[in-house]
């Protein structure tokens, strides 16, 4: 009977250890550890945090960036749109630059300059998911609105720089060769449909999208082509690149691109552009040359960056199935946005310039903290390695300030394409 009695204590005992053990798991899965994190004192946060409509960026900014921690939250893409309304009226901005392809991208400037469709077509044409949402129409309309009364010269411009997509590239290339008389036989042979033609390597697309551009060079008015031709250049040399190497490549382009932008812009008489993307390309310094780092370096450019945090999100992430997506609970475990949650701020705005660097806010800003940072991708593995949904960096190096929002909530994609 003490045996059965000793055996039965020693069952509830293991029961009870993997009850917690499993207990502990789900905790940790749910919260990235044991708990939401770190804080900083709520009344100092209060003092320094501003409504996001008081947003002021300095003269000089030529260069004004916003980051997005995360691909997949409507306030994050809301973000856009009040930020890019403060720089066209406070720093006189006429142009937003997205990270979005730059063929994708000419399809909506032209939509905002008169062009036919709807917004949510012009969204569409960007080619990411990401942007087939409410937000980005609402933006997309609002630009189209401010054209119908604007000067030509202070018209609203939307401009992509990246290059991961060809088609509408290609088709603006090709239409204005055609008008420029430039012979288009071999740039047709390189696509099939929206996709690469598998009868010629990188190398080889390289070697003829270079004649074209040697070509354009000699005609007047060929500026825009040129630049086609570089786009679908860069998307070429960046298939070539072994994986590891890739993502860096590609945020060298996209600051090349960025630069060209600023450049097109001050030629019309405008010598600042909006900027935005993920936290991780727009951020001005990390673990590798990010475009924000690159172009953090020329001091000429007045690179000016405000990064976004949350302190909890409902986000919206691609499965391994293209065409399924899934909304996933994330905590960022970043002690500013939890101050702000505590601070009962729902969405706030903190300039790290004006926070005094001895102060317990201004040392927390300057000391390596987590801040979270999701993309267009989801694993359960991420559940449990927090750190891959996280990064470990400065804020007020990575940003001259920041937005945190305190629950995020995930974006609707628009199935229409």
């Amino acid at each position: 009977m003490k045996k059965k009695t000793r055996r039965f204590k020693i069952r509830y005992i293991i029961f009870g250890l993997l009850g917690a053990i499993l207990l502990a798991a789900l905790v940790f899965m749910r919260f990235g550890g044991f708990g939401t994190g770190e804080k900083v004192n709520p009344e100092e946060f209060l003092a320094y945090a501003e409504p996001v409509e008081n947003i002021s960026v300095p003269e000089s900014a030529k260069i004004i960036a916003l980051g997005e921690a995360t691909h997949g939250n409507a306030e994050f893409q809301q973000l856009k749109l009040e930020v890019f309304k403060q720089v066209v009226e406070h720093n006189g901005v006429r142009a937003l630059a997205l990270e979005g392809d730059y063929g994708g991208c000419e399809q909506v400037n032209r939509y905002i300059h008169g062009g036919e469709g709807t917004a949510q077509e012009a969204a569409a044409a960007i080619g990411f998911s990401i942007y087939r949402t409410d937000e980005m129409a609402e933006l997309i309309s609002y630009m189209r609105q401010y054209n119908e009364s604007a000067s030509e010269a202070e018209d609203l411009r939307f401009y992509g720089f990246d290059m991961q997509r060809i088609a509408y590239s290609m088709k603006f290339l090709t239409e204005i060769c055609e008008e420029l008389e430039v012979d288009t036989t071999n740039l047709q042979k390189l696509v099939e449909g929206e996709n690469w033609s598998g009868e010629y390597d990188s190398s080889t697309r390289v070697e003829i999208l270079s004649q074209v551009k040697k070509e354009l060079k000699n005609k007047s008015g060929s500026t825009q082509a040129i630049h086609f031709t570089d786009m679908l250049m860069q998307n070429s040399e960046l298939q070539m690149q072994e994986n590891s190497d890739g993502g860096t490549l590609r945020d060298q382009f996209m600051a090349e691109n960025v630069l060209w932008i600023l450049q097109q812009e001050q030629l019309n008489g405008h010598e600042s552009i909006f900027v935005t993307g993920h936290n991780s390309h727009v951020a001005k310094w990390g673990s590798y040359d990010s475009m924000g780092k690159l172009l953090s370096k020329e001091a000429s450019n007045g690179y000016y960056v405000i990064g976004t945090d949350f302190y909890k999100t409902h986000c919206n992430m691609p499965t391994r199935s293209p065409e399924k997506r899934t909304t996933q609970v994330f905590y960022s475990h970043d002690p500013l946005a939890k101050t702000a949650k505590l601070a009962g701020l729902d969405i706030c705005w903190l300039d790290f310039g004006k926070v005094p660097e001895n102060s317990e806010l201004g040392r927390q800003a300057a000391e390596y903290t987590y801040m979270g940072t999701l993309g267009e991708s989801y694993s359960i593995i991420m559940r449990l390695l927090p750190s891959s949904y996280r990064m470990f960096q400065p804020p007020a190096v990575l940003y001259d300030s920041m937005i945190f929002v305190t629950e995020a909530n995930p974006t609707q994609i628009v199935n229409e394409k």
